[in-house]
């Protein structure tokens, strides 16, 4: 009986690398994308808060609202006065594990300018960040991925050299910052945040 298992359960596989090989796919083997927000679920922006300028004395304003279309706005005015100059909206502090997957997928929709996804690795208000820059196109959906290994150490918007790299298994919050040297309105739309493998996708 055990070895009829085996058999059947060896032939089911067989059947689906046929299929596979078939239809010009492979099987894949790894996870399937980690969802960690949802914004169609509204209580998925609870412990989001915004950072501005103002705490170093700038007079920029941000902040993230939910809409009924089931995302999430980041939007304000940046503003250059007193030496200021960036917006930012922050996550709470949950701690993933994301040691075996290789970045982050984000879905947006922008305004043209350039932003930071930002990634911190402790519950501190200050200290390192890990940023990779992404630029958007007004008005367009884009589904952006952000390599771990693309992150950068930043501290108070300097590179910090030495730094250690990213490490995805002690991932503690999420952010987004606009610090693009350009005064005005701006205004990002996330639909969602999740961690991908490479090995997600399909391989024709």
């Amino acid at each position: 009986m055990r070895r009829y298992e085996h058999g059947g359960a060896v032939s089911v596989w067989v059947a689906i690398a046929v299929l596979c090989l078939v239809f010009g796919t492979e099987i894949n083997t790894m996870a399937e994308e980690k969802l960690l927000y949802d914004f169609s679920d509204p209580d998925a922006a609870a412990g989001w808060t915004a950072i501005n300028d103002v705490v170093m004395g700038g007079v920029s304003s941000g902040g993230m609202e939910t809409t009924e279309d089931g995302t999430v706005v980041f939007e304000g005015r940046v503003s250059l006065e007193n030496n200021g100059g960036f917006a930012s909206i922050r996550s709470g502090s949950r701690g993933w594990d994301l040691g075996s997957y290789s970045g982050i997928v984000m879905r947006v929709r922008g305004d043209g300018r350039r932003y930071k996804l930002n990634l911190k690795t402790d519950s501190s208000f200050d200290g390192i960040m890990y940023r990779a820059p992404f630029e958007t196109r007004e008005g367009e959906w884009q589904e952006l991925r952000f390599p771990f290994a693309e992150f950068e150490a930043s501290f108070r918007g300097r590179a910090v050299p030495g730094a250690p790299p990213l490490d995805p298994a002690r991932i503690a919050s999420i952010g987004v910052l606009i610090s693009d040297k350009q005064a005005g309105p701006f205004r990002l739309e996330i639909a969602r945040i999740a961690a991908y493998s490479d090995q997600d996708r399909e391989t024709p």
